[in-house]
């Protein structure tokens, strides 16, 4: 348990990814091993060298806001509301249990409204001042994912985006628990938004070789820790976990998922793009959120792990692992879930708690799909290509970004009869 403070734990799971748009099919789709990449349909990628990417599909956002708000929001915030309705409605909590200022909201996004940038821009360029709308900065701005969310539930408490490229989805979930944890919030609706599949991510990402270029089989691009990989393939989505305390949860009967045990974030303070060398940086954080769960490294079964599929982080992390499990590290299992849906940046990491959260809930593994051949660098129990039914207490759900921002989320089975 902590080494102080309330005890917090998962009781509502809200998704939107490309597996789907609600948790069940997300779960569904997982333990099967489908991919949700595709060729991207939202523009025509034609002239790009990247034309592939986890795109959410059938997405309707007038299921979750009046067709209003839905113009004035971009998909960003669209994904974030879906993912906070269907997440407290999960939960079982009223509206009444939110409203107030004992529940906070805290998001993770690592761009914000990119499309609503990209088209404004091209209008302004086009036609000047007339075709700027006046939500044109509403749209954009990271804060109105979770601006909007504590506006749809009467949520007056902490209010904030954490942005910090791929890690920012884990840090809205490792902030927003401890904001319970040492009681300044009661409820916290935590996770991330991003909507980035836009023609200019794309571009930019492409040309810096990060992206796979396996646009003829794009359900087989994304293959972390293979000895084949060729870069990630860039997706969308959210996650909404709602946290509460261990009492509060159990005082009303609540389904536990998992409970957040542990939570750190540091810096490689080495390089804009790459990680410090043998994943240094990560292996602290690692450390760090052991020691905040107070867990050994022999009590982690698996690790939902960042595994991009790039050839230098899937090296570096699984480095990382081996450094802080030693012998350890080969008993354990390590699979990405961005094998099936890409890489969601900002979102990534609520994604992969909440995916982390239900393996446990669920007690099997995740698979990493597309493993085919071995890289003699990476030498770990990556799940290859089938989930895995395993008996196991406690994991982590890793995440390593651009500029070197590190984040890791140790989480923990809950015992029907374990002392609060």
């Amino acid at each position: 348990m902590p080494a102080q403070g309330r005890r917090v734990v998962i009781t509502g799971i809200g998704l939107v990814t490309p597996l789907g748009n609600d948790l069940k099919s997300n779960w569904t789709r997982l333990m099967a091993g489908e991919s949700g990449v595709g060729r991207i349909t939202r523009f025509d990628p034609a002239g790009l060298p990247v034309q592939i990417a986890g795109e959410v599909r059938d997405f309707d956002p007038t299921q979750f806001m009046e067709k209003k708000e839905a113009r004035r929001n971009d998909s960003f915030t669209h994904f974030a509301m879906a993912a906070a309705e269907m997440a407290v409605r999960d939960s079982g909590l009223s509206l009444a249990a939110l409203q107030g200022e004992q529940t906070g909201v805290i998001l993770g996004t690592g761009m914000g409204g990119m499309m609503t940038m990209e088209e404004t821009a091209k209008a302004f360029a086009i036609d000047g001042i007339k075709k700027v709308s006046p939500f044109f900065v509403p749209r954009l701005i990271s804060n109105m994912a979770p601006a909007q969310i504590a506006m749809r539930f009467g949520a007056k408490g902490v209010n904030f985006v954490t942005t910090s490229a791929c890690s920012s989805g884990t840090q809205g979930v490792g902030e927003s628990a401890r904001q319970i944890r040492f009681g300044y919030q009661d409820i916290m609706l935590a996770g991330g938004t991003e909507s980035g599949v836009t023609p200019l991510s794309v571009a930019g990402f492409a040309v810096m070789r990060a992206l796979s270029t396996r646009n003829d089989e794009p359900q087989r691009a994304s293959r972390p820790f293979e000895r084949d990989r060729d870069g990630f393939v860039l997706s969308e989505g959210a996650a909404i976990l709602v946290l509460e305390t261990l009492d509060a949860a159990r005082a009303r009967g609540a389904r536990i998922y998992a409970e957040i045990a542990g939570y750190a974030a540091n810096s490689d303070a080495y390089h804009i793009t790459t990680p410090a060398p043998e994943g240094a940086g990560a292996a602290r954080c690692m450390q760090l959120a052991l020691s905040d769960a107070r867990l050994q490294p022999s009590d982690i079964g698996y690790i939902n792990a960042h595994g991009t599929s790039t050839p230098y982080n899937d090296v570096n992390e699984t480095s990382a692992i081996k450094h802080v499990f030693g012998e350890h590290a080969w008993k354990l299992a390590v699979s990405s879930t961005k094998s099936m849906i890409g890489h969601a940046l900002g979102a990534a990491g609520a994604i992969e708690a909440a995916y982390t959260a239900l393996a446990l809930h669920h007690q099997t593994l995740p698979p990493t799909i597309n493993y085919e051949h071995q890289d003699p660098q990476c030498d770990l129990d990556y799940v290859p290509n089938h989930a895995r039914a395993a008996t196991f207490d406690a994991a982590l759900s890793n995440s390593f970004a651009f500029g070197g921002a590190n984040a890791c989320v140790a989480l923990r089975k809950v015992e029907p009869g374990e002392a609060a």
